[in-house]
């Protein structure tokens, strides 16, 4: 059966119905897969932005294999396009002369010179549309409003051949008083009363009609004046030329008898008519004068205009005719003119309309909106009901069984007793049935018992940072007023790699600054899919856990280490480095399968069980991620104002703060740079965020909500955890440079264009009272740099968000169009400066003199004023209007230096100076791998079946354990720590044969991580997330003994019997149910009540291995470091003595 395929579009993004009959029931109990809760009947798959297209061949018996190179997946239009730009460049030429060998980068080398191509007729249009239109369609001769001087208006002029002269010192001549003909009728035609002849007029030479052969003066038509022509008439007269032309409207040429009007030109053919008062025959020029003078006396019914130029014949006598007897000019604006204008003013509105929109919504963000969204939640607001986040989303796989959709892991399980098996076939079924006990747990909860503190997940990225830069990002977000409760660091650091300057490497430093749990042993790597081709496609990464302390705060805390394959590690200079948006995806990916319960890579499942036992909770109560940059110090009350915006409006999927510059005054390239980030800001983000719709939320600090209640509060919609935009966010082959410009260069803005793609009718806003400060580039090499990458994923992004049509607005007034006009503003950058320039130019040496001709001065004070009036209207700080004066002498800078520099290096998709490393060369990016290096495929499974093999693992360690005890009674030392007897170990109570030694096990006994279930030493886990009712714990039942039973022989133990030493065991997940005691009374601290550990030894100093050097310590690496006990800790960071109901507590804290 032949597969089809279609350019960027995917197929089997349609979920296909499955009607898959019920398996029949085993003797053994078993783990159930769940059923896809999908109705695909409803919704249809957008089509992905990048999706290449794939030649796959089918082998018989085994799966499609894709072909090596996919196919072009880029328009064929454009590509033919870009060919055709190119054609003087042969693939033979710019092989051997411009060393492009390979295909794809002559490819994206022709697409950049389109796209310039394409920015430069852009370009040349603003420029003829600013400068030559006007020109063109109303030339200096046809621009009358300034030129003309309406007849009958002024007493003191005359009009002679069309041009207007001043008669107040003019001399009278015979009878004729040139004052009291101006008198009279001022600016009338005196043409006719001077000296002409058939030789005045050159333009009538070689035509045969009467109107050009005869003399302009005879008996009939007396001329009592001197010379037309000679400049000694003038001055004996004194009559003075001035600059304007006579003027005529349509209704005095109707009412002036002998007057008719060609080409906007008025002739006065009086004489003309009063020597020939009966028609010529035979001549065509005097039957269509005669015409036009006898048509109708109103509106334009004298305009000849039409009917000479109709035919060539009279067309050629219109020269003649104005030359002959021209008195003036039709004083309206000609159509040319008139368009001119038109498209003028049309411009004012629109661009001096988008500026003030968005000054005043700015302001109206500024001082209505933003203060609501940062507040805190109101009662009413948390008094509301809704799902539980233990909850699976409609469309994940749950159990067949499990009616309220909870997780697997939301609810204690109970456990069936199943019949007696060979150990042969305990290897290949489980010997537990998970089912959920969802008689007790309700889907439908008060957001009070959540609180107004969301769970919160702070992603920190790490590349090449020092450790002043890491601790300075992780101080400011532990000290945070935000509980450690409700918080978790995720740091993620991208490769073994050193920075430049560097004694350690990023993951040294990022581990030197954990108090690691002693629980979880020194971690083994763990891989998982990457984004990366050929050979890096896959990847191993580490998780480190424990806590941040920092001035008495405690702060749970993960460490991805992205360490590469063992491949890798030996070869590569940066093993592991996958680049900022792989590290965002093992973010993406973890909680996206927690939410659907789908598969998980080993690394997956490492984590959850990390961060079940650092919160207390399972990973799918997490609401909303932070992602901050490691160069970033955030403000003490970012946090909870993000979190507070989430609250008010379950609509926004996204909200980023105010970024300000840390290193302000470190040269003038930071200084052109403090204002350019307060507009872009103020201004820009906030004008967008009126209509929810901010086009780009920074990386350096951004929270977006991973999932979403419904407006009905019954189900969840995941957002940035959805299927569909993590594999849209984590494609590794991108072919064309536009794809290569989204991906490589601007992650942080193409995850908020699929975001808005995705969800166009949900919000991206920006909130200023969430501040952090950031370390901006201070030289210029690495600001060009970074503007690049900025600027080309800006203009990419803008082509793909302008195409979505449903954004906010409608037309000009419309979200679509702002974007629309964002693009144009970007790419036509270096000629709008230029033009500037040249506009003040021209009126510092010609001044306007009409409002017309002040039109684009007023643009431009518009447009570089207002920002001055938004800080005194905002910040109210008179320094900012420093900084702008300073960011006005870079515009050349910013506008045509670094836009002319991004647009010709349209096809690097390197960072360039932005991040070094000690000892790298020219960077040529990340993920590109050679050939498929052979590697075994990523397991992927459940996480039922990830448990059930980690419950198997520790019946194997116990049934070892069990040996060592019968061998060494006294218990064995390894060289780390004691093994000693389990005083809980009965020999009696289970069979040695009952341990599974299967081979499958071990396989993937091997793919989980070290986790020390039964070390008395330590204290439990947090309590569970709520408390159960009261009426419930009042009426609470007792184990059943089939239940029991099940425990003892089967060996599942979530809540292991207490042993008989004094210390308390340590159970996975501690109930309040547990305790013999009658139950606390509720506490009014966000639905939780208090654990008091006040009794719990102190966790050992941190003594994990330094992952670029497993076999040394990692306290022994830096010289400087001191060796901390555990008794003291570390210098201002408080011991780890009190426990809440989540974890440690802060020693403030008080219950």
């Amino acid at each position: 059966m032949a597969l089809r395929f279609q350019n960027n579009y995917d197929f089997t993004d349609v979920p296909i119905p499955t009607n898959t009959a019920r398996q029949a029931p085993r003797t053994g109990a078993t783990v159930r897969r769940a059923k896809t809760l999908t109705k695909p009947e409803r919704s249809v798959a957008p089509v992905p932005l990048i999706t290449p297209a794939q030649v796959v061949h089918q082998v018989p018996g085994n799966a499609p294999v894709p072909d090596a190179k996919p196919v072009y997946p880029g328009s064929t239009a454009w590509r033919i396009f870009s060919r055709i730009v190119t054609f003087w460049a042969p693939d033979i030429l710019l092989s051997s002369v411009g060393g492009l060998k390979d295909g794809q980068v002559r490819q994206a080398w022709r697409e950049k010179i389109s796209l310039c191509f394409i920015i430069a007729i852009l370009c040349g249009a603003i420029g003829f549309a600013t400068v030559g239109f006007q020109r063109v369609l109303c030339p200096e001769s046809a621009q009358q409003d300034s030129t003309f001087i309406r007849v009958g208006v002024d007493p003191n002029v005359l009009a002679i051949h069309g041009v207007m002269h001043n008669v107040n010192q003019s001399v009278a001549s015979g009878d004729i008083d040139f004052r009291a003909l101006a008198r009279q009728n001022g600016g009338q035609d005196i043409t006719f009363m001077f000296q002409r002849t058939a030789a005045t007029f050159p333009d009538c030479n070689n035509l045969n009609f009467r109107v050009a052969r005869e003399e302009p003066c005879n008996n009939l038509n007396p001329c009592p004046l001197p010379s037309l022509v000679a400049p000694a008439t003038y001055q004996t007269l004194r009559l003075t030329k001035t600059t304007f032309n006579a003027g005529y409207d349509w209704d005095q040429v109707a009412e002036l008898p002998n007057f008719i009007v060609l080409d906007g030109a008025v002739l006065n053919l009086t004489p003309y008519l009063t020597t020939h008062r009966n028609p010529i025959p035979g001549d065509n020029v005097d039957k269509a004068i005669r015409t036009v003078v006898d048509g109708p006396r109103s509106g334009t019914g004298k305009d000849g205009t039409r009917l000479f130029f109709g035919r060539e014949d009279l067309k050629s006598a219109v020269p003649c005719l104005k030359q002959r007897y021209l008195a003036g000019n039709i004083d309206k604006i000609t159509p040319g003119c008139f368009v001119s204008s038109l498209v003028l003013y049309a411009g004012l509105i629109v661009i001096l309309g988008l500026v003030f929109v968005r000054f005043v919504m700015a302001c109206i963000f500024n001082w209505f909106l933003s203060s609501r969204l940062a507040g805190p939640p109101t009662s009413q607001e948390l008094n509301k009901s809704a799902i539980s986040p233990a909850v699976l989303p409609e469309g994940a796989n749950v159990s067949v069984d499990n009616r309220t959709g909870t997780a697997p892991w939301a609810n204690p399980k109970k456990l069936t007793k199943g019949a007696p098996k060979t150990p042969r076939s305990i290897a290949s079924a489980s010997s537990t049935t998970l089912i959920n006990n969802n008689e007790g747990s309700s889907p439908i909860m008060s957001l009070t018992q959540i609180g107004a503190e969301l769970f919160a997940v702070c992603l920190v990225t790490c590349y090449s940072e020092g450790e002043e830069s890491l601790r300075t990002t992780l101080d400011s977000i532990s000290s945070t007023n935000y509980s450690d409760s409700r918080k978790l660091l995720f740091i993620v650091a991208d490769g073994m790699i050193t920075g430049a300057g560097e004694k350690r490497s990023t993951p040294d430093i990022c581990v030197s600054l954990l108090e690691a749990d002693p629980r979880f042993g020194n971690p083994i790597p763990m891989s998982y899919n990457a984004v990366g081709s050929g050979s890096k496609a896959q990847n191993r990464a580490m998780v480190y856990a424990g806590h941040y302390t920092v001035a008495g705060r405690r702060t749970p805390t993960i460490i991805v280490v992205k360490c590469g394959t063992e491949q890798e590690a030996m070869s590569d200079k940066k093993p592991g480095n996958r680049g900022k948006r792989d590290s965002q995806l093992i973010l993406m990916n973890f909680f996206s399968r927690v939410t659907y319960n789908d598969r998980m890579t080993p690394l997956d499942f490492d984590m959850f069980r990390k961060i079940h036992v650092l919160m207390g909770v399972t990973p799918d109560f997490f609401e909303v991620c932070l992602m901050v940059d490691a160069d970033t110090k955030v403000f003490p009350g970012s946090l909870g104002s993000l979190v507070n915006c989430m609250h008010h409006d379950q609509m926004i999927m996204g909200v980023c703060g105010e970024t300000r510059i840390a290193n302000k005054r470190q040269s003038w390239v930071t200084a052109i740079q403090v204002f350019e980030y307060f507009i872009s800001h103020h201004l820009a983000k906030a004008f967008e965020s009126v209509f929810g719709g901010v086009s780009c939320l920074p990386g350096c600090f951004s929270m977006f909500r991973l999932k979403a209640r419904k407006s009905s509060g019954d189900d969840w919609v995941p957002l940035i955890i959805k299927p569909e935009i993590v594999k849209e966010y984590s494609q590794s082959e991108v072919i064309t440079l536009h794809q290569k410009n989204l991906l490589l260069l601007g992650e942080d803005r193409f995850l908020t264009t699929i975001l808005l793609r995705t969800f166009p009718n949900r919000k991206m806003m920006f909130l200023p009272q969430a501040r952090c400060r950031t370390v901006v580039p201070d030289t210029f090499s690495i600001l060009l740099s970074q503007r690049r990458r900025w600027i080309n994923s800006t203009i990419h992004n803008l082509m793909e968000l302008v195409l979505v049509r449903n954004l906010c607005g409608t037309f000009c007034f419309s979200m679509q169009f702002v974007v629309f006009m964002d693009l144009l503003g970007t790419v036509v950058l270096p000629v709008a400066i230029s033009l500037t320039y040249a506009l003040i130019i021209s009126a510092a040496l010609n001044p306007p003199k009409n409002f017309e001709q002040s039109i684009p001065i007023v643009l431009l004070i518009a447009v570089l004023g207002l920002p001055a009036f938004l800080i005194l209207l905002t910040t109210r700080k008179l320094v900012y209007v420093f900084w702008m004066l300073i960011y006005l002498l870079a515009l050349p800078v910013w506008n045509f230096v670094l836009p002319l520099y991004a647009f010709w290096h349209f096809d690097d998709f390197s960072w360039g100076e932005t991040r070094k490393v000690e000892g790298e060369g020219k960077d040529k990016g990340h993920g590109e791998g050679g050939a498929s290096s052979g590697l075994p495929a990523v397991p992927m499974r459940r996480w039922e079946d990830w448990e059930r093999s980690r419950l198997r693992k520790l019946k194997r360690e116990e049934r070892r354990r069990k040996d060592l005890e019968r061998s060494y009674p006294g218990g064995l030392f390894t060289g780390d720590h004691l093994i000693a007897p389990d005083t809980r170990s009965q020999y009696g109570d289970s069979s040695d044969t009952f341990s599974v030694t299967s081979s499958d096990d071990d396989h993937w006994g091997s793919q989980i991580g070290g986790y020390n279930e039964h070390n008395t030493q330590y204290p439990p886990p947090p309590v569970t997330l709520f408390l159960p009712p009261r009426d419930e714990l009042e009426g609470a039942k007792t184990v059943g003994g089939a239940e029991l039973e099940a425990m003892l022989e089967m060996g599942f133990d979530d809540r292991p019997t207490p042993p008989s030493a004094g210390n308390a065991p340590f159970v996975p997940r501690y109930q309040l149910s547990d305790s013999s005691s009658p139950p606390p009374p509720l506490q009014p601290n966000n639905g939780y009540s208090p654990l008091n550990r006040s009794g719990s030894p102190h966790i050992p100093p941190n003594n994990a291995l330094s992952p670029s050097t497993p076999s040394m310590p990692l306290m022994a690496e830096g010289n400087n470091i001191p060796s901390w006990s555990s008794q003291q800790g570390p210098p201002g960071r408080g011991p780890p003595q009190r426990y809440g109901p989540l974890g440690p507590l802060d020693p403030s804290a008080k219950f």
